[in-house]
């Protein structure tokens, strides 16, 4: 049966600007101009005889046909542009766009994708450093990894690796007469603080471990404060206090010696680490593998905190 669609490059356009809301982002895209795109929308209105936009001072909004529609088109032309990619055996690869925590990023996710690429020689990874939450329907997003407590409704969600929370430092702390020794000797110290930009509470904070360990007299409000992870922990390895950590994100620097933990208390995070992605798109081949990867992954690095690496107190018993 013949498929009696509208003009592709309408669907194309109107795909475009309901994703950016937007018709001149979409015509970046598209290399067009925004009279390129408004005339195609319309065209595509007309063909349907129904209206796709509102079109308010403040920007467009979907109509409820629109949202119904605007998905389903993503989807398709995502399928599309993978088959064609699969098709031509030229040496193109199918492109899987992943946006990362900075800190998860360049600690953790970039170190280990050169195993990823030669398992799967046919997938070229796109890692996109972002903080902010991600718009799977208006971003050209494959996949998201990001920590929190789980949720995101409406998306594929997928726990891979738990965290520990412990102090680490340079190991040149330890020594002398005032070295770290016991959770005590803290308050001769300088913390360093790991605080997010924006509204967000930080994820983890000395106040919290401090109570938690009955340490609520130690200052928790000193020392320098950093946005981001990796950061602050480059500032600890560079001997400048003692920071307050993820085991996920230190566990390389542990294992090399870069950092070390000063006693071995620990808590156990209340967040973790999640994939997330469209429910229709975690069976394509290439999230797939990247899925299958990175579970693996994680499973292998996930006992790399307190088990693998001994405190400095515990090694000092042991001896």
């Amino acid at each position: 049966m013949a498929r009696r669609l509208p003009p592709l490059n309408a669907l194309r356009a109107f795909e475009a600007a309901a994703r950016h809301l937007s018709f001149v982002d979409a015509a970046d895209e598209l290399a067009v101009t925004p009279a390129a795109i408004s005339h195609q929308v319309k065209a595509l209105e007309a063909h349907l005889g129904l209206a796709l936009f509102q079109r308010l001072p403040r920007g467009l909004v979907l109509t409820e046909q629109a949202k119904v529609l605007a998905p389903q088109l993503t989807r398709g032309f995502d399928r599309l542009a993978e088959a064609v990619a699969r098709t031509r055996g030229d040496g193109l690869q199918t492109v899987v766009s992943v946006t990362v925590l900075p800190s998860f990023a360049v600690r953790w996710l970039l170190p280990r994708l050169p195993s990823f690429r030669r398992l799967n020689p046919g997938v070229e990874i796109e890692v996109r450093a972002q903080h902010t939450p991600v718009d799977f329907r208006r971003e050209r997003v494959d996949i998201a990894l990001r920590y929190g407590r789980g949720g995101w409704p409406g998306l594929h969600v997928e726990r891979f690796l738990d965290d520990e929370i412990f102090p680490v430092c340079s190991p040149a702390l330890l020594e002398g007469p005032n070295g770290l020794r016991r959770p005590d000797d803290l308050r001769r110290h300088t913390l360093i603080h790991d605080v997010l930009t924006g509204d967000d509470e930080p994820w983890v904070t000395w106040q919290h471990w401090l109570v938690h360990f009955g340490l609520d007299e130690v200052d928790h409000r000193r020392g320098p404060r950093y946005s981001d992870s990796h950061m602050m922990l480059e500032a600890a390895v560079a001997g400048e206090g003692i920071a307050l950590g993820r085991s996920s994100i230190m566990a390389d620097d542990l294992v090399r010696g870069r950092l070390v933990r000063p006693f071995p208390d620990v808590q156990v995070a209340d967040y973790a680490y999640y994939l997330l992605c469209r429910p229709d798109a975690v069976d394509r081949p290439a999230i797939r593998a990247f899925r299958d990867w990175l579970v693996a992954a994680a499973a292998e690095a996930g006992g790399i905190s307190s088990d693998v690496v001994p405190s400095a107190a515990a090694s000092a018993a042991e001896r």
